[in-house]
Parts: C-alpha cells; sequence; structure tokens
C-alpha cells in the first residue's frame, strides 16, 4: 500500500511541477508594471522579453492627408524623412484588476520605439 501511495505521490508532484513550468512561460503584468517595462523601450528589448506579437500592422499615410488636416503634413526642414509606424498587438498579457486581464494590448511603434499603449477588450 505504501508504494502504491508513493507513487500517486510522486506522479501528482510531477505534474504540479510541471503545470507551473509553462505556466511560468507566460508572464501577466499589471497595467503600471507593463507601462514601466516597455514604454519608450526599443522594438528590440520589446521582441526579447516578450517575443513575436500575435499579429503587425503597418500605418500608411494617405496621398491627402495635408488637405484632409488642413495642414502640411511634411516636415519643411526634411522632406524627405520617412516615418515608420508600425502597430503590434499582443493577446491576454496584461491584468485590468485581480479577475480580469485585457484582451488586447496595442504597442505602437514609431521609428524603432514604442510611442503608445493602449489595452482592448472589443477589437
Amino acid at each position: 500500500m505504501s508504494t502504491l501511495f508513493k507513487k500517486i505521490l510522486f506522479i501528482f508532484i510531477t505534474l504540479g511541477l510541471s503545470f507551473q513550468v509553462l505556466a511560468e512561460g507566460k508572464k501577466l503584468y499589471t497595467e503600471n508594471e507593463f507601462l514601466d517595462a516597455f514604454g519608450a523601450k526599443s522594438k528590440e528589448k520589446v521582441l526579447q522579453v516578450l517575443g513575436e506579437p500575435a499579429r503587425k500592422e503597418m500605418s500608411v499615410k494617405p496621398t491627402n492627408a495635408s488637405s484632409v488636416i488642413g495642414r502640411p503634413s511634411v516636415d519643411k526642414s526634411n522632406p524627405n524623412k520617412r516615418v515608420n509606424i508600425e502597430m503590434w498587438y499582443y493577446n491576454n498579457l496584461v491584468k485590468s484588476d485581480d479577475k480580469n486581464v485585457w484582451k488586447q494590448t496595442e504597442l505602437t511603434i514609431m521609428n524603432g520605439k514604442v510611442n503608445n499603449i493602449g489595452f482592448f477588450n472589443s477589437r
């Protein structure tokens, strides 16, 4: 009887440790922890810590943007300067409170640095 008990105990301990290792693979951040950890950081740092995002999008400036907003949208001192803007989306990464997690976190990256961070539930 004690041998059977030891085997069952061993199985439960092994399963418990394996689930703990799997759970540690993806860290959940509070909103402030996430903002402090990734605000104004390089996209290389974000990739190093969070890995590849679930989805990426590129921002495209419309050809008539200057006429729509009513002011020039080109930097007159450097008109050929290109601004690269990417939006990276991560899922279920940031806690909104003790019980709930934001469904999506958006990082807006401008010229290689995180410029804006948003948390969303409906998209």
